[in-house]
């Protein structure tokens, strides 16, 4: 099998990889914290949940910084618009 070559006339986007975002999205009665993680582009992100002082110890470690506030939603959620923690207690069948 031949392996694709990208196009020679695309130059990829740069990307900072030593910024950090964090958007804590639920802290947890048990002393968890739900929080997005994203590293260079904070549009592309990973749901992560960690205890109270491991999350305090992480934040300080990755040295990160808000993620920028989110574009207002001007139309109605889609099918693709939800979040593991939305999954919590939802039986799929």
């Amino acid at each position: 099998m031949e392996a694709l070559a990208p196009p020679r006339d695309i130059e990829p986007a740069p990307i900072d990889t030593s910024r950090r975002f964090v958007r804590v999205t639920h802290e947890r009665d048990s002393g968890f914290v739900e929080f997005d993680f994203a590293i260079g582009e904070p549009e592309l992100f990973v749901e992560m949940i960690l205890a109270r002082e491991a999350f305090a110890a992480f934040c300080a470690e990755q040295r990160v910084e808000p993620f920028p506030p989110a574009p207002a939603q001007t139309e109605p959620p889609g099918d693709f618009d939800w979040r593991l923690g939305d999954a919590t207690g939802t039986r799929i069948r």
